[in-house]
């Protein structure tokens, strides 16, 4: 039988429909703007967000490194939750793109609180850094998929505003925070001086990434992704599976967080094996093997074996995501395969 995989959301491939759509787009020279298809993207993710004006992107990480560059100078600091997707996973790319440093804060589930932040403002000396843009993660990946309350960030929003402060929003998960909340894209957005957004993950695309923002910030944007060498010519090809993503894959990440619900209860207390079902919240799963009999390399490689793909999530911690290419019947036989390999 083929391997479950539920190592991240980034390993769909592209559905029929999707494929269609690709081999049939309209494309030009998207580096001279003529790409009628990157254009529409733009145009529609724009539009979902609230925003003036958009920008496709290769990746996520780019979306991240474009809009903090934009929102920056060298020697400013960036406060955010200390499990930050761009302060772990990006490679450094802050530091030597943007020159600017981070002040982490340890938050709840993900979330930081308009206190906590408050609190870490630099003041005035000129031996400081400068506070200037506060970072957010929604869903928020190494809490767990987690949703960063919609009340609390219009409470930061009003403290940005106070103090002078710019606002970015990674999400590249929004979608699953939207799709589980009930609450409209623009409805997170609309707070943030920036955000990236992601079609390569719950969406299942197969590329791509956008950033939002003023028409002012989009032209920044404009000009730094073409020193990054991400202005690429007829992305029309790619910016169709994110249009078609955009039409038929929303609706359906309710069933990815209903599979990553049932995972985490049928795996949660049996065997040594707990996962925080507070934390379920939408498409992953952290799973604690502490108390089995198990390390974090042994138990990946047990249930490759069997059949079932994770990742390693910590010393003790695997991660399970849930995506359109499982089904809830992969997920019961990935539940037995979890149990045979964790029984004592």
């Amino acid at each position: 039988m083929p391997l479950i995989d539920l190592r991240s959301d980034t390993v769909t491939r592209p559905t029929p429909g999707m494929r269609r759509a690709m081999v049939e787009a309209e494309v030009g020279d998207d580096v001279f703007g003529e790409d009628p298809t990157a254009n529409r993207l733009q145009e529609l993710v724009a539009e979902l967000l609230g925003a003036e004006a958009a920008l496709f992107v290769p990746s996520g990480t780019m979306g991240n490194q474009i809009s903090i560059h934009c929102l920056t100078q060298p020697g400013d600091e960036i406060i955010c939750e200390a499990g930050a997707h761009f302060l772990h996973y990006e490679a450094g790319a802050t530091a030597v793109l943007s020159g600017v440093q981070a002040r982490p804060l340890t938050g709840n589930n993900g979330a930081i609180t308009v206190e906590q932040i408050e609190a870490a403002l630099r003041g005035e000396s000129y031996y400081f850094p400068r506070s200037r843009l506060i970072a957010l993660e929604n869903t928020h990946n190494l809490a767990g998929g987690t949703i960063f309350p919609l009340a609390e960030i219009e409470r930061i929003r009003r403290l940005a505003n106070q103090r002078g402060l710019a606002m970015h929003l990674d999400g590249a998960r929004l979608w699953n925070a939207c799709a589980a909340s009930g609450i409209a894209p623009q409805e997170y957005a609309r707070h943030f001086d920036s955000v990236s957004v992601s079609f390569s993950k719950g969406l299942g695309a197969p590329i791509g990434s956008a950033v939002a923002g003023s028409r002012e910030f989009i032209a920044k944007a404009r000009r730094f992704r073409k020193m990054l060498g991400g202005g690429m010519r007829q992305v029309g090809v790619i910016a169709a599976a994110a249009i078609y993503a955009l039409a038929h894959h929303r609706a359906r990440l309710a069933e990815d967080h209903a599979n990553a619900r049932r995972f985490a209860e049928a795996l949660h207390g049996r065997h040594g094996v707990a996962a925080d079902l507070a934390t379920v919240q939408t498409n992953i799963v952290v799973i604690d093997i502490a108390r089995t009999k198990l390390g974090v390399a042994a138990a990946c490689d047990e249930l490759k074996k069997k059949g079932v793909l994770v990742v390693p999530f910590g010393a003790t911690t695997l991660r399970a995501v849930t995506h359109l290419d499982v089904s809830a019947a992969d997920i019961d036989r990935a539940v037995t395969i979890f149990h045979k390999v964790f029984a004592p």
